[in-house]
């Protein structure tokens, strides 16, 4: 855990575990297996209403704000494109809080 913030630090790996089981259970019918990092979600797997339910979910759980100007396919088009910018956006957030101390 860490002492500044009270937050366990998550893993790239568990993120994504998590996005792909979300993913799985809500679209999926519980055959996440069946996606790889960089399966084609939006249009494929997800419609608009499913990217709204994936864009509260990842708010939700892993408690970034996403900001207008990061809504943009190439953010979330793909597991791995998420993980990505998941492990930006709560770098960037994290950076933000030690500086506002």
């Amino acid at each position: 855990m860490n002492p500044q913030n009270g937050v366990q630090p998550m893993h790239m790996i568990d993120i994504e575990k998590e996005i792909r089981q979300f993913l799985a259970d809500k679209f999926l019918f519980g055959r996440g297996h069946e996606l790889q990092g960089d399966t084609f979600l939006l249009g494929n797997v997800i419609d608009s209403v499913g990217a709204l339910e994936l864009l509260a979910f990842l708010q939700d759980r892993f408690g970034v704000s996403l900001d207008d100007e990061d809504m943009v396919p190439e953010n979330f088009d793909s597991i791995g494109s998420i993980v990505a910018y998941l492990a930006k956006k709560m770098n960037g957030e994290a950076e933000a809080r030690a500086g506002d101390r």
